[in-house]
């Protein structure tokens, strides 16, 4: 890929699926393995030699802002602040002025989790003479009601969408991930100033052109737009799905643990898969278990945690069964007890 390829990532989300955890943090720098998910696609662009990027930020901006401004990932990061959402096409029609008349560029979701070969796609979309051309996933048939569905010709090439159909209604069960390549010519698609979106507005006019194809996703592919996929995400980590750089696992013999710059006891156990964030505390004799603990988390002496996701400088102090605590709490009650 010897031109400049750019792509831009949809940053603008709220994330209302992933509360309380994205109460104080934008889904974009949620973290996997304490990288935040952003972090990692960064690192996946620029080893498919992109280097130029531009987000839509919204909600939590300044965070997203601050930490990319000045970044060691090789990423020369742009942005643009909506002051309204605009939808997914709305959001990139802002982001024209970026790209360049007659190049292809990438769209991508910020919560997608993904080992895509970006090159690959961008060498199919090449060859169609498509304008949009989507990676697509096949996914357990059983799934498809949770996911947008794609149905293609014998070529590749799109003809049916179906949002979120029942097992007995698909009439396929390959998705949409949300890895996009478009021609510059989409922004012919897409009004300005107005709320405009790719899956209602932009596709079915493309559909009607026969001018929507698609590239396979054969390697791993998740988002974690909701808690349970976000959990879900760190499990395969650990079982080898996904691969991205992070700290070494730790064994121990009853389970493992990936943390960064953590004050773990001698006498915690560890029980199963968990991630422990900069800076948190494990007390003594306490027992982690299958859990995501953030960073500047102190856990006390004595203290039970089992398939738990606790988000930034909490202070727990009672046991907890199958919780999501948000950022900032003292969980010192009873009560939270299953």
């Amino acid at each position: 890929m010897s031109e400049i390829i750019k792509a831009m990532v949809m940053s603008a989300g709220v994330g209302s699926r992933l509360e309380p955890l994205t109460k104080t943090v934008p889904k974009p720098l949620v973290p996997v393995a304490n990288k935040p998910v952003m972090d990692i696609l960064f690192e996946k662009l620029v080893s498919a030699g992109v280097k130029d990027v531009i987000c839509n930020t919204y909600y939590l901006a300044e965070q997203i802002i601050e930490r990319y401004k000045n970044n060691n990932l090789g990423i020369n990061f742009n942005y643009i602040k909506e002051e309204t959402l605009s939808g997914t096409a709305g959001g990139v029609k802002k982001c024209q002025y970026f790209f360049d008349k007659g190049q292809p560029f990438f769209v991508l979701s910020a919560d997608g989790l993904s080992d895509a070969d970006l090159k690959h796609g961008m060498e199919v979309h090449k060859k169609s003479g498509a304008v949009a051309t989507i990676g697509i996933k096949k996914i357990a048939m059983d799934d498809v009601s949770h996911f947008g569905v794609v149905v293609t010709d014998e070529n590749g090439y799109i003809t049916e969408f179906q949002e979120k159909p029942s097992v007995e209604e698909a009439k396929s069960n390959y998705i949409n991930t949300g890895i996009y390549i478009f021609d510059y010519e989409v922004f012919d698609y897409i009004p300005e100033n107005t709320f405009y979106d790719f899956a209602k507005n932009v596709f079915p006019k493309l559909l009607e052109k026969h001018a929507i194809n698609t590239f396979e996703i054969k390697e791993y592919w998740s988002d974690i737009g909701t808690l349970e996929q976000y959990k879900q995400s760190t499990t395969d980590l650990f079982d080898g799905k996904c691969s991205f750089k992070h700290a070494p696992v730790v064994y121990t013999p009853s389970g493992c643990y990936i943390a960064e710059d953590a004050e773990i006891s001698e006498t915690s156990i560890f029980k199963g898969k968990s991630t422990i964030g900069r800076n948190s505390k494990i007390g003594e004799n306490s027992v982690i278990e299958n859990s995501i603990i953030w960073d500047n988390v102190i856990i006390a002496d004595g203290v039970h945690v089992e398939n738990c996701v606790i988000a930034s400088n909490c202070i727990i102090k009672t046991n907890l069964y199958s919780q999501i605590i948000g950022a900032d709490e003292l969980v010192a009650d009873k009560s939270l007890k299953v």
